[in-house]
């Protein structure tokens, strides 16, 4: 389970990031970069608080 946040969190971060790479290089108009960037937020703020900071036993 904290695998598939983690994947999702990533996915998230992704969409936060690259949106951004393609609309200064001209590849993405900004509307598709305000909502990916709002889908990519919410992914990350919805699924981070689940995984970040706590320590899972099996990876110790």
């Amino acid at each position: 389970m904290k695998t598939i946040l983690k994947l999702i969190s990533l996915i998230g971060l992704i969409l936060t990031i690259v949106p951004a790479l393609m609309v200064f290089n001209g590849a993405m108009e900004k509307e598709m970069h305000k909502t990916l960037m709002f889908v990519g937020t919410v992914l990350w703020f919805g699924t981070v608080p689940f995984w970040m900071g706590k320590s899972d036993p099996q990876e110790s």
